[in-house]
């Protein structure tokens, strides 16, 4: 049994990948780290979406190349469910394609199959928490991507300028905890403030309304 966590429960990750040794590999990084335990393991995206339910994960690890359903595709019919489970994609990839179409479909982060055991903990609890982790040559290529992309004219979404410092500062790495510090709110108000963020940009998770607010020139 392993140890709690500072919120007092251990942090369930349930692990998506086809590769047994990746697999079993992660399933056992997971269950030594004190704070942590793996709540299942899945060979492919159909096998997930059957059974994911009954191991009820706070995180999601997803690899993109996976048989059948793509892990992508399954960021999308897992976001659709609303079961509050955190997606973190685990891949080999990180050409801007596979990025831009992860952000976009729901993961909360993207993180490189060879970040260092630790890193990757850190990842996870990252995400549990609220934030957005990526490797760092993942975050680069974002950052550049939406430099490319030029706003559409006119993109108004009437956000108030609450809610704008909002989205910058999510934008910038935070999480719902050390943004609401930020601003000086509870996490209460900033979860009012979010709940009116997606409705005006018709998005249903954070990172679905940093990536629209990046692509639209609503922060920078």
């Amino acid at each position: 049994m392993t140890g709690e966590s500072e919120a007092g429960r251990e942090i369930r990750v349930a692990i998506i990948e086809d590769v047994n040794d990746v697999r079993c590999g992660l399933a056992a990084l997971i269950d030594a780290r004190p704070g942590y335990c793996c709540a299942g393991t899945y060979r492919s995206m159909e096998e997930a979406l059957e059974l994911i339910g009954e191991a009820r994960p706070d995180v999601v690890l997803i690899d993109i190349g996976l048989p059948g359903i793509s892990g992508i595709e399954g960021v999308r019919m897992l976001r659709e469910r609303k079961s509050g489970m955190q997606l973190l994609m685990l891949t080999v990839y990180s050409d801007d394609e596979r990025i831009f179409q992860a952000m976009c479909a729901g993961a909360c982060g993207y993180l490189l199959k060879k970040t260092p055991p630790d890193r990757l903990l850190e990842g996870v609890r990252e995400v549990y928490e609220g934030g957005a982790p990526m490797s760092p040559e993942v975050a680069r290529r974002v950052v550049g991507l939406f430099q490319k992309i030029q706003p559409p004219a006119a993109a108004e979404y009437h956000l108030t300028a609450q809610e704008s410092r909002i989205l910058r500062l999510l934008g910038e790495g935070h999480h719902y905890k050390t943004a609401s510090a930020e601003l000086g709110i509870s996490i209460h108000t900033l979860s009012f403030h979010m709940r009116r963020i997606y409705e005006k940009l018709e998005v249903h998770s954070k990172s679905e309304a940093v990536a629209k607010a990046l692509r639209d020139g609503l922060i920078r």
